[in-house]
């Protein structure tokens, strides 16, 4: 097809949902628009592993031009989303607008404190490498700042880490940290003993991986107080300080607070002028486009997708995958003229989580996993989906070798030191090319 005919195609997004629309799309005559406000594609599922320092961020981020640099209708734009037209079919951005004829958003979610946004500065959420590289610069500088503490209260404060939600975020972020001061940091200082950390998770709901079938849920609890964190269940956080957590009945002195409880999805209803569900969701019909509007495609965590008992879509990664290899064959087939009707039907592979480097759980439906051999295969689960993004022999490695040594690799305090406040801020550590 002549290039000046070609559909024009513009993905607002380059997380899971948006990658797998344009591969999908690889072949098809059509040019391909990505929009990313970074130029980076982030594996999210192993970023509290950049936050507790076993990973570093070019682990898990790749450059979005270094992905496609062989899918020849692929172009990226750097820049910022402002709204979109659907009259006239173009996108507005910072940097000027860009026509479509097929619109693909696939912009992922955010954290979200229900309406308590003055939390995110004292417990930061874990969405972003910047999100993630703060905590781990908070829990990194909490031991230091115990180790020259000369008071007793203080140096509790400092060893006192509280994670809020008890979700798979929250878990893997507990288990991570309690295994951090455990092993890693336990011959790196002399005045304190990093054991002595104490790791809260915090859950509002009656038990923690509340998707999860109750007996994984309670094998994650068991898993997590052999770890020694302890767990508290039915517990609503009341405020967040920079002193610490303030529950109903008891204010927990804390210097690092991290957030794991709700996620919200930003802008996509203004974009579309679109209703939306309490979480910034927008609804699609059974070919994932919005209503009354067949070329423009919501995917991944910005669309609520009804999916069965009542229940929608989870906003998870394989879900995202599976939408946008959906979006991107059926653009395919209509930009070459084919009929394409079928509708997206999800196919659910299962829910994991992680506690530890002994333990994990992992429901597959009927088969029902925990422990050592549910944490091998939540690693080969997570290596899978490195395929196609990278070589995914180098994170093994990392992870093995972590493994045999309980060592921390990625160790490093960066962006501006509370100890040194007087300085410059330091340059955040490079993704590839540049983050």
């Amino acid at each position: 097809m002549p290039k000046q005919s070609r559909p024009k195609v513009v993905i607002i997004g380059a997380g899971f949902g948006g990658l797998a629309a344009a591969r999908a799309l690889k072949r098809a005559p059509v040019d391909i628009k990505i929009i990313d406000r970074r130029n980076y594609h982030l594996f999210q599922p192993l970023l509290y592993q950049v936050a507790t320092a076993d990973l570093s961020p070019a682990d898990v981020a790749w450059p979005i031009r270094g992905i496609f640099s062989g899918q020849k209708n692929v172009s990226v734009a750097l820049t910022e989303v402002l709204d979109v037209d659907k009259n006239s079919q173009h996108v507005i951005t910072g940097e000027g607008q860009f026509d479509y004829d097929h619109l693909i958003v696939a912009s992922g979610a955010h954290h979200s404190y229900f309406g308590r946004d003055e939390w995110e500065r004292h417990a930061p959420g874990l969405k972003r490498i910047i999100d993630a590289t703060e905590i781990r610069k908070q829990v990194l500088m909490a031991f230091e700042r115990a180790e020259i503490s000369n008071s007793d209260a203080e140096q509790r404060r400092q060893l006192t880490f509280v994670v809020v939600g008890g979700g798979p975020t929250g878990v893997e972020m507990a288990g991570a940290i309690a295994e951090l001061a455990n092993h890693a940091l336990a011959a790196d200082f002399h005045r304190i003993n990093s054991r002595d950390a104490r790791i809260i998770l915090i859950e509002a709901g009656p038990r923690v991986l509340g998707t999860f079938p109750e007996n994984l849920s309670n094998k994650a609890h068991t898993s997590l107080e052999k770890l020694g964190v302890e767990v508290m269940v039915n517990t609503r956080v009341e405020d967040i300080t920079e002193a610490g957590v303030q529950l109903s009945d008891t204010f927990i002195p804390s210097a690092c607070k991290v957030w794991g409880a709700g996620v919200a999805v930003k802008n996509v209803g203004r974009w579309l002028d679109a209703p939306t569900d309490r979480t910034g969701r927008v609804a699609v019909t059974d070919t994932l486009c919005l209503p009354g509007h067949p070329n423009v495609y919501v995917i991944g965590d910005a669309a609520q997708v009804p999916w069965k008992d009542g229940l929608d879509v989870p906003g998870i990664a394989p879900a995202a995958k599976q939408g946008g290899k959906y979006v991107g064959k059926r653009i395919a087939a209509l930009a070459k003229g084919q009929p394409h009707d079928r509708p997206f039907r999800y196919r659910h592979a299962g829910n994991l989580a992680t506690i530890g480097r002994h333990a994990a759980v992992i429901d597959f439906g009927k088969l029902q996993l925990s422990g050592f051999v549910a944490w091998w295969l939540w690693g080969i689960a997570h290596i899978y989906f490195l395929i196609g993004v990278r070589n995914p022999i180098f994170v093994a490695m990392n992870w093995f070798w972590s493994y045999l040594t309980f060592s921390k690799g990625a160790r490093l305090i960066t962006g501006l030191s509370p100890l040194h406040e007087d300085h410059d801020t330091e340059p955040e550590e490079p993704v590839r090319a540049a983050e």
